[in-house]
């Protein structure tokens, strides 16, 4: 950078120079060259847009994806999906994937005429394998919020969902107000829950942990008075393990869950919304919902849940 900045101020002594000489030329007074802090400010200036021009440049080259011909041509698309959160995304005895998101992207690789490459992700970097192109698309519990808005594209809502406390039976959280100071909440890291709470709440304290598997143990270790995440996360959690109780089944405000792409990958978002609608309009959700969501959650929360053909009732 100095060595841009000396050749900048040379330039502009140059063009003193030269200009000095055409004066002298025409029998004006005689001019000397100089360099002023004026010079020296507008180099730095100078050099301060190029730098900022070069910096978006290396921006804008470090988000890359492949385009829906490019993954065609390929013959495999990449897809984020959890290993770890029964009944969404998780590995099961037979070393597969499976669950609700995972259900939803076989019907994508298949209508794609593609083979399927999972790739186990966490919250928190679920952002960062689109932005890397590691992964093409996120399906793993994805929920919509402006912020996440503005570093990647979601498609259309296939699941609502909201904010949820799960708390031991013997001592159930019923308000976030009534946390004691020595208490703490755990959370995911990189989950809405995370900034829900450290917006609204910045006197309650966080346990955080990066993995789904991570922040079960120690909830279940006492290691938290509460755990907080997803509501359909908690009440599955509740369900499946006795001695808890869901005190606060919703938290904040209502959300939905959708696919996400790399930011600008317009080719892709617009397969995938027009594969929403398509296979809404055969109620695939639902079905979706029966062959891995009812033995959790039982025929009542169906409706609830299921978001058909990407509209939200």
């Amino acid at each position: 950078m100095k060595k841009n900045l000396l050749t900048k101020i040379g330039t502009l002594v140059a063009a003193t120079a030269l200009i000095g000489g055409t004066i002298a030329g025409c029998g004006s007074a005689k001019a000397e060259t100089t360099i002023t802090d004026e010079d020296t400010a507008k180099a730095e200036t100078a050099e301060a847009a190029d730098s900022s021009a070069d910096a978006n440049d290396e921006a804008e080259t470090d988000t890359v994806y492949r385009t829906l011909d490019e993954i065609k041509e390929s013959g495999t698309i990449n897809i984020g999906v959890f290993s770890d959160k029964s009944p969404f995304g998780y590995v099961d005895e037979n070393g597969e994937y499976a669950g609700y998101d995972v259900y939803f992207a076989e019907k994508i690789g298949e209508d794609l005429g593609v083979k399927i490459n999972y790739v186990s992700t966490e919250a928190a970097n679920r952002i960062e394998y689109l932005q890397t192109g590691k992964v093409d698309i996120i399906l793993a519990n994805f929920t919509v919020t402006e912020e996440r808005a503005e570093e990647v594209d979601f498609a259309l809502p296939y699941m609502n969902v909201a904010l949820g406390v799960v708390s031991p039976s013997d001592k159930v959280v019923e308000s976030l107000d009534s946390v004691e100071a020595d208490d703490q909440i755990i959370v995911i890291s990189g989950t809405t829950a995370e900034t829900y709470l450290e917006k609204n709440y910045p006197d309650i304290k966080l346990q955080k942990y990066d993995a789904y598997a991570e922040a079960k143990t120690a909830f279940e270790n006492g290691n938290g008075a509460a755990w907080a995440n997803d509501n359909t996360e908690v009440i599955a959690f509740s369900l499946e393990n006795e001695g808890y109780t869901v005190g606060i089944p919703s938290l904040g405000d209502a959300d939905t869950i959708a696919p996400a792409v790399t930011k600008g990958n317009e080719s892709l978002l617009t397969w995938l919304n027009d594969e929403i609608e398509t296979i809404g309009a055969d109620n695939f959700f639902h079905k979706d919902y029966e062959a891995t969501l009812l033995d959790t959650y039982g025929a009542d929360y169906e409706n609830t849940l299921v978001v058909e053909g990407g509209k939200v009732q």
